[in-house]
């Protein structure tokens, strides 16, 4: 864990993106992505496979799958059959990290208004969180699809903001990805990267200009603790 505990003693909100920070969707996406390998008979590859990319969502899963970039003529119709598969799977096997739980009960339990901005469509975000019990004192969730912009577009972090009613500086924005990063800093947001997450390939967090770095969900709960003595 690294970063600057003095950042902390500000921030009113706390803000997430869903997928490698909240929640590990990697198996439900990496089996959505494998059934379309099986159902062309090809061998079906194991989860360690697709973990790493998982945050890339689609494009990240149909690459692991069959090779394909989004410039490839087939890519679209099979980004609609990996989310048709992902709708009749993605609670299955989803779950919270491990420490998620004790970090947003302490959140509330600080009175700190909470919230998701993910790049998940609202088709994927709204009954997944509605599914999981966790996201019950969320006071904000906004899709990838709720704004004209997704991230590292810094819209979507603005309107959460917004709807919470706190100022974008007194917000901080907890990604595991380059582009939560990206767009926390430029929604003018403090900013921590998730280390415990899916990390993709050639990934160096400490070149992203986060505040801090954590390796575990417990550590964001440790620089509250600090910053708050």
């Amino acid at each position: 864990m690294t970063g600057n505990v003095g950042m902390f003693s500000d921030v009113q909100a706390v803000l997430f993106d869903l997928d490698g920070t909240l929640i590990d969707s990697a198996p439900d996406l990496g089996a959505a992505a494998d059934k379309m390998r099986v159902d062309r008979g090809l061998p079906s590859l194991p989860l360690a496979h697709y973990r790493p990319m998982a945050g890339a969502g689609a494009r990240g899963m149909i690459g692991v799958a069959f090779g394909l970039t989004p410039e490839h003529a087939d890519f679209a119709a099979l980004r609609e059959e990996f989310f048709m598969n992902y709708e009749q799977c993605m609670t299955q096997s989803t779950y919270a990290f491990a420490g998620v739980d004790d970090l947003i009960a302490r959140l509330v339990a600080l009175d700190l208004p909470w919230g998701v901005v993910t790049n998940k469509s609202a088709r994927f975000t709204d009954p997944l969180t509605r599914s999981m019990p966790l996201f019950s004192s969320a006071r904000a969730v906004v899709s990838g699809d709720t704004t004209p912009h997704a991230k590292p577009h810094p819209a979507p972090l603005l309107e959460a903001a917004s709807r919470l009613g706190i100022a974008p500086a007194r917000c901080l924005y907890v990604g595991d990805d380059e582009r939560d990063i990206v767009a926390g800093l430029a929604a003018g947001m403090g900013t921590v990267a998730a280390t415990y997450g899916y990390l993709g390939q050639k990934a160096d967090p400490a070149q992203w200009g986060a505040q801090a770095i954590i390796n575990s969900p417990g550590a964001l709960l440790q620089l509250f603790a600090k910053a708050l003595k």
